[in-house]
């Protein structure tokens, strides 16, 4: 609880120590010249996280065309063994019709 009370005693003075900073024409020129300072370095992150945004939205669009290209060709693989399967099936299908066809006769 002390520590609390300190910490607002610490922002009260700050807001104070500013206030009577601006009524000064000098501390108003520190003062803006802080503001134009921070405004400046806010903008450079802003930029540097839009610019990290867009490369990775770039990545991320590149992995999902990639993941979709192997899944593409995941389902053309399967669907080729499928046929293959099938075609083998009917094949051993008719064998064994042949060969039980011949110990009938």
């Amino acid at each position: 609880m002390r520590n609390l009370l300190w910490f607002l005693l610490g922002v009260i003075g700050g807001f104070v120590a500013a206030h009577l900073m601006n009524k000064d024409p000098r501390g108003h020129e520190v003062l803006a010249d802080v503001d134009a300072r921070i405004s400046e370095f806010t903008d450079r992150i802003g930029d540097a996280y839009r610019e990290q945004e867009a490369r990775m939205s770039g990545l991320v669009d590149s992995a999902k065309s990639t993941a979709s290209d192997a899944v593409d060709a995941l389902k053309s693989t399967a669907s080729d063994a499928v046929d293959t399967a099938a075609d083998a099936a009917t094949d051993a299908i008719g064998t064994a019709k042949n060969a039980a066809k011949k110990l009938t006769d």
